[in-house]
């Protein structure tokens, strides 16, 4: 083709699309509607983009989901059946279209889609796109658009209990195509909502545009190759090999319609701010909005993508199957165009819990179940998945799922990526990484108690204390305090003493803790490279607050102490320092700090070395400088933190100030 005939072929397209966009009549469907429960009296004002609990608060029909113990006095809401209405208007002009199409992009997830009274769609997966052609429905005037949510709990608890005696490890959320952890995490609340996630709209045309043409502008390659040692694991980015500094990523918000352009804008930063340049996309939560990776794109941020599926088996049946097939395919094609994307991943550590988690002993397994729970796996994820993806994308590579092995097992050291929990779960020093760091390791972190001011914000005076239920509540991971008390005996306090402390001070010393373990952890990952060649801690951000192994508290995506380790221990013009004195073999003097504020900056000093120097102002959420820092004896440093503050209320702690005070 020459180049005359390209740029006439170019100008028809140009106007081909032109014409479509001219003529074709697309209305967004976000005013005017109402939610109720289904068959009662009386509606309510509803919010779309949005989901039933946020309705609900927002009619202050419930109390703060996120405060005190609220949680559990809120689990009535996933038990009952939602109906949301509204009505709009069809114009003259898109009743004379060839075709008119409703396109819902987000229904949570079992739904019921009435038009003037007639059935025109049921839906059963959160991730899927959902159109449906309404000509014939639609007529002049007023519209009336109905939803009707089935409580997603009691369908997935109706359909395991079909299924008996075969039974799905290890959660009937196994069987639905939603955020799996709406059902409740190590880190997260169970709010198992429903509701119209995001905005449906109507589209009227006569013919439909043309797909734009599938580029992608660089070569991506996951090398996975026979060693000496082992395996590699690593990316070759436009043929060069690229170490991957950064954290996994769970959705922001317990409620996705709280996550605005504002908070994905804080959140993509914390992380290139961190001097990070990958972040994994866990699948226990959603294919993210195109602005996040738009941002991920911005920023020069690798995105590793699971698909939304963790920790569980899943269904052979055919309808399963047919629905992630449409679930893959529409996701992949929305986001393929986004250069962030290196790796399509199946699953989150379904292959690894199947042999390793103690499911056929817990759950009284036979031997053909187990056969055929892995028949299925293994078509889903090794053969049906990797066929699908490169049926609309051949450029990147797939990974049937990380890890493929265990954390006690050699190979997790030797080959593949891994998910190293023998620190934390396994309760292992944390110099054990010395000896097993991963060819790449994809999860591995420390659990710390959220921010104080965030603490303060979700209790009453009489909940500050250990282990009060409140702070209980906001404390997930199984046996935590136990398991962190193990670490800040080893580390920084005698267990005698941790009993008698006040949650502000059992706070500071979890952050430094956390602290600790990461600075010298990615220190000595980093150390191993090339036989390492990525670190990714878990996890970047929280979905509400609570304590948990993120790097920034849910409260404006303000730092934890781990994030600024992180920032230096990311950084490429410096070898990341590894120091594995225990503090709690440190002999410290009594620093004598002082400090004096000048507009937005804090000038601070010390008599005596002084470690994990903290500061906090009463109320600020904000972003400091740097924070949990080291000053040299006669050493002078100046931290700032952002905005103005009139007559700040601040405290300055320190590792010996704090230890002393017990």
């Amino acid at each position: 083709m020459n180049f005359q005939t390209k740029l006439l072929w170019i100008i028809f397209l140009c106007l081909s699309n032109f014409s479509w966009a001219a003529f074709a009549q697309n209305v967004d469907l976000k005013n005017n509607w109402s939610y109720r429960e289904e068959k009662t009296q009386k509606w309510f004002p509803a919010t779309v983009p949005g989901e039933i609990h946020t309705d609900l608060l927002n009619n202050k029909l419930i109390p703060d989901p996120f405060y005190r113990d609220n949680e559990k006095k809120l689990l009535w809401i996933e038990r009952k059946n939602w109906e949301y209405k509204t009505t709009f208007k069809a114009t003259a002009a898109m009743l004379k279209k060839k075709n008119t199409e409703l396109v819902f992009d987000g229904l949570d997830t079992y739904a019921s889609v009435y038009l003037n009274n007639q059935l025109v769609l049921k839906a059963d997966n959160m991730f899927r796109q959902w159109r449906v052609d309404v000509k014939k429905v639609l007529k002049s005037g007023d519209n009336n658009l109905v939803i009707v949510f089935q409580s997603a709990q009691n369908v997935v608890d109706s359909l395991a209990k079909k299924d008996l005696p075969f039974k799905i490890p290890d959660n009937p959320r196994a069987y639905v195509r939603k955020a799996q952890y709406h059902f409740g995490w190590d880190w997260g609340p169970k709010f198992t909502t429903c509701g119209i996630w995001k905005t449906p709209r109507l589209e009227a045309y006569d013919e439909k545009t043309p797909e734009k043409p599938y580029v992608l502008n660089r070569k991506i390659e996951l090398v996975q190759e026979p060693d000496s040692l082992g395996r590699s694991f690593y990316f070759k980015i436009d043929g060069k090999p690229v170490y991957m500094k950064g954290a996994n990523y769970i959705p922001s918000d317990a409620f996705l319609s709280r996550v605005t352009k504002k908070e994905y804008e804080k959140v993509i930063l914390s992380a290139k701010d961190a001097n990070m340049n990958m972040l994994r996309v866990w699948g226990g939560g959603i294919y993210e909005e195109d602005y996040f990776y738009d941002l991920c794109d911005k920023y020069g941020i690798n995105v590793w993508q699971d698909f939304m599926f963790a920790g569980t088996m899943v269904p052979g049946d055919k309808a399963f199957f047919d629905n992630v097939k449409e679930e893959v395919q529409y996701q992949v094609k929305r986001l393929r165009h986004h250069p962030s994307i290196v790796l399509w991943c199946g699953n989150n550590e379904s292959d690894e819990a199947f042999k390793n988690w103690g499911w056929m002993r817990s759950m009284k397994l036979s031997k053909q179940d187990s056969t055929r729970l892995w028949h299925d796996y293994v078509r889903l994820f090794h053969d049906s998945i990797p066929k699908w993806v490169k049926e609309v994308d051949d450029k990147r590579p797939y990974l049937s799922s990380s890890p493929l092995h265990h954390w006690s097992k050699q190979k997790s050291i030797t080959e593949g990526d891994s998910h190293y929990w023998g620190l934390w779960w396994g309760l292992e020093d944390i110099e054990a990484t010395q000896k097993k760091t991963g060819r790449f390791v994809s999860e591995y972190g420390m659990l710390s108690m959220p921010n104080y001011s965030s603490t303060e914000k979700l209790t009453l005076p009489e909940d500050r204390h250990l282990y009060s239920d409140v702070i209980n509540a906001h404390q997930k991971s199984n046996k935590g305090f136990i398991k962190l008390n193990s670490y800040l005996n080893r580390y920084f306090i005698d267990s005698t003493k941790i009993k008698k402390m006040n949650v502000e001070d059992y706070t500071y010393l979890t952050q430094c803790l956390q602290y600790y373990t990461i600075k010298n952890t990615v220190g000595i990952h980093r150390s191993k490279a090339p036989y390492n060649m990525g670190t990714l801690v878990w996890q970047l951000n929280d979905c509400w607050p609570v304590a948990s192994w993120s790097i920034t508290d849910y409260d404006n995506r303000q730092p934890k102490a781990a994030w600024y380790a992180i920032r230096e221990a990311y950084r490429d013009d410096k070898t990341p320092e590894i120091d594995l004195t225990r503090p709690i073999d440190l002999k410290l003097e009594d620093p004598k700090i002082s400090w004096q504020i000048k507009g937005n900056k804090v000038f601070l000093k010390a008599q005596k070395q002084a470690k994990y120097v903290y500061i906090s102002i009463k109320g600020y959420s904000g972003k400091w400088s740097d924070n949990y820092i080291e000053l040299a004896a006669g050493e002078e440093k100046i931290i700032s933190f952002e905005g103005k503050i009139v007559n700040p209320e601040i405290k300055v702690f320190s590792l010996y100030e704090v230890l002393k005070r017990y």
